[in-house]
């Protein structure tokens, strides 16, 4: 049979490195534990999606994604001061303000958004709220490990079951 090729819907598996302009390597995955994900359902960057479309089983892939194509430039208006107060309290771990920390937040309609303590003044604290990527071009190697029709419960619930994937 031959070998299917990444196209919408299908599920991909893929073992990858991530690097930034400065050779840190920012994420991976092995083939023994390979990133799984329905192709052009929005799981992955648009980008991403559109320069592995088309690659089989066993071809590999290197690209660099800018910052635009990515997870776009860091915005200061997502870096918000709030008042140091907010983290005062017997519930609150006494040495959870600490610059680089990453502090589990809401916005105003409770969805979670994580901030990265960034400032910490005498009364108020700065927290930035942009994508821990943003701002760096994305440098992807890897290889495509497996590609297959998803089933139609995937599609229905918008993502991969079983090995790699969500249990139910």
């Amino acid at each position: 049979m031959e070998s299917q090729k990444i196209a919408p819907n299908r599920v991909v598996s893929l073992s990858y490195s991530l690097s930034l302009t400065n050779g840190q390597i920012a994420d991976e995955a092995t083939a023994e534990q390979p990133l799984v994900f329905i192709h052009g359902v929005g799981q992955t960057l648009p980008e991403f999606d559109a320069r592995i479309e088309g690659l089989s089983v066993g071809e590999g892939f290197s690209f660099t994604l800018t910052a635009e194509q990515g997870y776009g430039e860091s915005d200061e208006r997502w870096i918000i001061e709030l008042q140091k107060s907010i983290f005062e309290g017997p519930e609150v771990p006494a040495d959870i303000l600490q610059i680089g920390a990453i502090l589990p937040m809401q916005d105003q309609d409770g969805n979670p958004m994580d901030g990265k303590l960034v400032e910490i003044g005498d009364d108020t604290v700065k927290l930035d709220f942009n994508h821990p990527l943003a701002g760096e071009a994305l440098h992807f190697t890897g290889k495509v490990e497996s590609v297959r029709e998803a089933t139609s419960d995937e599609l229905d619930h918008g993502h991969v079951h079983g090995p790699g994937g969500h249990q139910h």
